[in-house]
Parts: structure tokens; sequence; C-alpha cells
């Protein structure tokens, strides 16, 4: 269960209660004619994990695998990674997820030397199949675990890619196992498509519960029974020219891949340029507390009043650690949490920390999850897909989009054209 709290000091107007309708209708279209296809992963990704644990149940390759290695990037492995490590301590059975994202090539040699080939998958995700980063990482696997394409190799590569897409042409050609990603799905929006489903459930994770969390969060909203998602969706976009920035401080280690996620979510749908030619958007910035208490907190709180945020809690972590009763000399300050949990200490920390900020009139929201697992995870993604939609009505913007990326793209293309002489 999840429950969600405003505490933003602010109350709908007129103009604001227009916008919820508004966006609410937007997102009803949205889902009736196709235009948003994330809305209908919940119930159409069953079929695929059916699909898949066929699949693996009876592929003598895949049973022998401790490890999946995932080539992506951005809304690629984001979303996998974020589910992985919010699960794993849950499922200590697991096969090892290995993420290779970045052309850094320290990084990419140091995770080549964790990975034998013998006991590993390999899946190339990219929707468009041309990601330069992606498609340059699966060729240096290609070569430096000498793998035969057309031998019994290509056994442990799996695509996931658009139909019709380069890379599925490529896996055609081979005869490589591949799984399509629908065409109205951006890859930010895909974790619960084939992107992260599939590699999820080849670890061993139980997405069919992922996926009913998500589910359940789709029903209830287009029920018109989370209206909190409207109006923190109506707050963020009438006022983000004053709070120009959304931190979201979540309060578990195993959060943080969440909180990168939610910012490309957020960042690469919400920075546009509206139908009026304005440039909007709040930025994104996650943080893990209570780390961040003693960095990142001193900006919010005594720094320019331009942000809100967002704290996200859990109210069980399953596993106790108590704080011994050791009295320490000449540290006795700390000892007023003698014989308290860590789950206690950091739940104090961020309830004490929420209080604060709010002390100091900055906007707050909280979520509390009352545990880690999967239906609760589903939901979670749900939400920030829901209210980034929302807000993106309410900013007339499209939210699917990424045009301001595209550039970057055509300059590296130009770069490497010309040449070592430029």
């Amino acid at each position: 269960m999840i429950t969600y709290d405003l505490e933003l000091g602010w109350r709908a107007d007129e103009e604001a209660n227009e916008r919820m309708t508004e966006a609410f209708g937007n997102l009803v279209y949205e889902r009736e004619k196709g235009v948003a296809g994330y809305y209908n992963l919940p119930e159409d990704s069953k079929l695929i994990v059916s699909e898949v644990q066929a699949f693996a149940s009876s592929n003598e390759v895949i049973q022998k695998c401790d490890t999946i290695v995932v080539i992506g990037i951005g809304g690629s492995s984001l979303g996998a990674k974020a589910v992985d490590s919010m699960l794993r301590h849950r499922y200590p059975g697991a096969r090892r997820m290995l993420f290779l994202e970045n052309p850094d090539p320290v990084d990419i040699l140091e995770k080549f030397a964790t990975i034998t080939k013998e006991r590993s998958l390999f899946l190339v995700i990219s929707k468009s199949g041309t990601t330069v980063e992606t498609m340059s990482i699966f060729k240096a696997v290609i070569d430096h675990f000498h793998i035969d394409l057309d031998g019994d190799d290509k056994e442990r590569i799996i695509a996931i890619t658009d139909e019709g897409s380069a890379l599925c042409h490529f896996v055609d050609h081979h005869g490589i196992k591949a799984y399509t990603i629908p065409h109205n799905v951006g890859g930010r929006f895909s974790v619960l498509s084939s992107v992260g489903i599939v590699p999820l459930t080849l670890a061993g994770y139980d997405t069919c519960t992922l996926l009913a969390g998500a589910a359940s969060m789709v029903e209830r909203f287009f029920d018109a029974q989370e209206e909190h998602l409207l109006i923190k969706a109506a707050f963020i976009a009438k006022n983000w020219e004053t709070y120009r920035m959304n931190v979201l401080f979540a309060y578990a280690t195993c959060l943080e891949d969440f909180a990168k996620w939610y910012v490309q979510l957020w960042g690469e749908s919400l920075g546009k340029i509206d139908r009026c030619g304005n440039r909007v958007g709040p930025t994104p910035a996650g943080h893990i507390g209570s780390v961040d208490q003693h960095s990142f907190l001193q900006l919010v709180m005594q720094g320019p009043r331009d942000k809100s945020v967002t704290f996200l809690k859990v109210e069980r972590f399953e596993k106790d650690l108590e704080i011994p009763d050791i009295r320490l000399e000449h540290i006795q300050k700390s000892d007023f949490v003698n014989g308290h949990t860590f789950n206690e200490l950091i739940n104090a920390e961020c309830d004490a920390t929420r209080r604060s900020v709010m002390k100091e009139g900055v906007p707050v929201d909280s979520i509390t999850l009352d545990r880690i697992d999967e239906a609760n995870i589903g939901e979670l993604i749900l939400y920030y897909e829901l209210l980034t939609s929302l807000t993106g009505a309410m900013l007339h913007i499209d939210t699917y989009d990424q045009p301001g990326v595209e550039l970057g793209k055509r300059i590296l293309v130009k770069t490497f054209q010309k040449g070592p002489n430029g």
C-alpha cells in the first residue's frame, strides 16, 4: 500500500481546476486513441511474461545462465535497473543483472572482466535500433567474447527493439530471438514493456505482481479516484516559474536508481517549448536521504526559494538492525538513539527533515510505501508516469517527443564523418 500526502500550502483556483479537468480529458483521449501506449502496458505485458517464462523453461542456454547483461542506455536501461535495485534484497536467488550503458572504456572493461560468456545472456535494447552508444557497446561485446552470430552463440543474445528497426532487421538476418516495443511507447515510458519486463522476468522477479500494482493505479486513476495526482500536477504547472526545481528525497539506498529514472522521465518529458513558444519545465533533482541531508538540504533550507520537495519514504524495511546501546567516551551526544532500530532512525530523520523544510515555507508532498515490494513498485512507476503526462498536458507541450536531444546526435555524426583531419 502507498499513501500520498500533499502539504503544498496551496489551493487550486478556478483556472487550476479548469486545467485539471482539461488535462484529465487529455489523458483519457491519449489512452482511447493510442497516442501514448504506456497506459495499456500493465495489462498487455502479461502476455510477455508468459511467453518469456515458457521460452526460458525450454532453453538450455538460459537455464545455465547466472547473469543477465543488459546493453542499453537511458530509457532502455534505467527502468529495469531501478526495479532490480529495489527488489534485489528480496530475491537472493535472482540472476545477477549487469548494465552496460555508458561508452566509458574503463567502465566497460571492468564489467567485461566480471562476465563469463558461457553463463551469461546478452540483451541488446534500443527502440530505434541505431542508438550509437548501445550499438558500439554491442559490437565490443561481440568482439571481446568472440560471439559467433551464426553459430550457437546467437542463443545467448536477445534483442528488444521497434518492429522494422535496423536492429530488428539485423536479428532477423541472423535468426536471433527478439521482442518488440509498441510504437506508441517512448523509451522513458517503456519500463513495463518488453524493455523492462523481459530482462526482469529472465532474472527471476515476479513481474506479474509488478504489473498488477501498475494496473491497479491505472484503473483507479481513470475511475477518478486519484485526485491528488491532478492537484500536484496543477501545482507544478501553475507555479513552476516560482518553484523551478522539484527535488525527490528518497529515504532508502535501494531507491537511488529509481531517483535517476525519475530524473530522466521528468527532464526529457517536460523540458520543452510550449505552443506559445515559451521555454517551460521544472528541473528534476534526485537525492537520497539521509545521505544528502548533509549536502543538498542546506541549499533547500536557505538557498533560493525556487524548489518544491517530494519525500519518498519506506515504512517497514523488513530487515531489523538495532543501534547498540553502547556508550562511547566523549561522543555521548548520539546516545539518544541507542536501543532504537535503524528503521526508526531513518524514518525519524525523514519526518524531521520534512517538518523543517515546511517551516521554511518550502512546498512539500510525501509518498509513503508500507514496504518495498513488486505491487508498490508497479504503482509508483505508474504514479510518476501519470504525473508526468498530466503536468505536460497542463504545460501545453508534447510530453512524448524529445527534439532537444537530436541536435547533439547530428553534431556527433558530423564530427566522425569529417575524419581525422577535421
